[in-house]
């Protein structure tokens, strides 16, 4: 409890979650199992999600590469999309997410999937190239402090910082 934003009863609520994502046999012993992601993103909280498997990335300390998740790392996910976490808590995992290739710097790359996964993958919802451009120049313009053409984790934090309604929107109800 004191490693996370959860109450007691919410631990408990998330272990009983967590359990039944395994198989029956497994269940005893859930502490020292794994649950496969392809059993994680069957959450209604995550189905929906077009972070989903980002989401899980992220969260997921496997050594396999397989996105699988211990219950310290669901608790941890719970955690961070928990009302109780902070600002700072939501905003750092929040980039880590939005970083799909994971090199510490959102760049145009990562801003295209970005607003892809936001938009959604349909050619009717999907940006043209000139649009997509300039919704990016935008954003860089905004957000790119140093004028390196990326957003880096202290720019991130420094614009989320300016919009309240970030932290109440990044979150998975238990």
């Amino acid at each position: 409890q004191e490693l996370t934003f959860l109450s007691k009863q919410e631990i408990l609520l998330a272990y009983k979650r967590f359990s039944e994502l395994l198989p029956k046999e497994q269940r005893e012993n859930a502490c020292s199992a794994r649950v496969p992601k392809s059993r994680i993103l069957t959450l209604p909280e995550l189905r929906a999600n077009p972070f989903q498997h980002r989401i899980c990335h992220v969260f997921s300390t496997s050594d396999d590469g397989d996105d699988s998740m211990s219950f310290e790392d669901f608790l941890d996910m719970l955690s961070v999309f928990s009302d109780s976490a902070t600002s700072d808590i939501k905003s750092h995992y929040a980039f880590r997410i939005f970083d799909f290739d994971d090199d510490g710097t959102l760049d145009r790359k990562d801003l295209e999937k970005l607003v892809n996964c936001l938009t959604g993958q349909g050619e009717e919802s999907r940006l043209s190239g000139a649009e997509m451009e300039q919704l990016i120049q935008n954003i860089l313009e905004e957000s790119d402090i140093d004028k390196d053409g990326t957003i880096n984790m202290s720019e991130f934090q420094h614009v989320v910082s300016r919009s309240p309604d970030f932290a109440s929107s990044f979150k998975i109800v238990l």
